[in-house]
């Protein structure tokens, strides 16, 4: 398997990338996965229409700091002209890809026929991968999908197909249709139909979380990088994990020890990075820690506790009370 890949100019190891997670994965999400291994990342998703009027929230999305290089902006829109006056608004932060929203299933973006809706119009995916590639000049673009809108329309070769004739260098395949969200299991399939109808580099999504499923998606799909999304909730360290795999490097797996003052590190870094006052942020950073605790005895209680906090003392003392509760097991 090859050490890199490239998508345009960008040169991105072929390891796991971290996959736009809106609402989730923010600039201190992004920087955790990466310290962990993450190969590429890519920004929440931008309203391409919000950003053409200068959203202020909006432009905060689209900031990319050197730490987290190599790194996309995404933007969803359903509207060519938008799209290619958003993209030249998005040079200013000088990503180093502009990738395109073409799979979220979330009703308030397909009900205005952005996201997973597109998948119900391959035309418009080219037209709207067209407006950003004249735009963008020598920045790639590239477009995420689903496998289609519902089982009877899988379709992600055929919008593949569109997206690359109209310049897009690169597709990623979340392996689910719309209609599924996030239930039931991604098909490795479609990924691979989509990789022998392109010549473009495609990028395989959709239940990843080790290395033994990030392997199998490489070997079944054909896919030339994998990205993490849901799988990397309160796990960073799977991509450290990746990178030990194909490095044929021996992973050890983080200790609860390890995994609290990582999560109490991930907090620090929302505070810091938070331009909201210490109880806001934290509201932020709840579910967070309440992921970090995933999978432990007591975890249920515990992560019902997370979503009261309101400071890092909490957080603090939480994630004391925790390891305590799990080493009192082992007596």
């Amino acid at each position: 398997m090859a050490d890199y890949i490239n998508i345009g100019r960008v040169k991105i190891r072929r390891t796991a990338a971290l996959a736009p997670m809106a609402g989730v994965a923010d600039r201190a999400y992004r920087l955790m996965c990466i310290k962990y291994g993450a190969a590429y990342a890519v920004s929440e998703m931008v309203s391409a229409k919000g950003i053409c009027y200068s959203d202020r929230k909006t432009a905060e999305l689209c900031a990319v700091t050197d730490e987290e290089r190599p790194m996309a902006v995404q933007l969803f829109g359903s509207e060519p002209e938008f799209m290619e006056k958003a993209v030249n608004i998005v040079l200013e932060y000088k990503p180093d890809i502009i990738d395109i929203n073409m799979g979220c299933p979330v009703p308030k973006v397909i009900n205005t026929g952005a996201g997973s809706a597109i998948m119900k119009n391959p035309r418009l995916a080219g037209e709207l991968t067209a407006a950003a590639v004249r735009a963008a000049g020598d920045v790639p673009v590239t477009v995420k999908i689903r496998s289609g809108w519902d089982i009877n329309s899988v379709n992600a070769a055929d919008v593949a197909k569109y997206a690359e004739d109209a310049g897009a260098a690169a597709v990623a395949v979340h392996g689910r249709t719309r209609e599924q969200f996030y239930g039931g299991t991604a098909d490795l399939n479609v990924i691979k139909a989509v990789k022998n109808a392109v010549r473009i580099p495609v990028i395989g999504n959709g239940d990843v979380g080790s290395a033994e499923s990030c392997i199998r998606m490489y070997e079944e799909t054909g896919c030339d990088l994998v990205m993490i999304g849901r799988g990397s909730y309160g796990n960073p360290f799977v991509f450290r994990e990746i990178e030990a795999y194909i490095g044929g490097e021996e992973y050890s797996p983080p200790t609860l020890e390890e995994k609290m003052n990582v999560m109490l590190e991930h907090i620090r870094l929302i505070l810091e990075l938070s331009p909201k006052t210490e109880e806001l942020a934290m509201h932020e950073a709840r579910k967070h820690a309440a992921w970090y605790m995933n999978g432990y005895y007591g975890s249920a209680k515990f992560r019902g506790r997370c979503y009261q906090l309101n400071s890092y003392a909490e957080s603090e003392s939480l994630a004391g009370e925790f390891v305590a509760l799990q080493r009192s097991r082992k007596k």
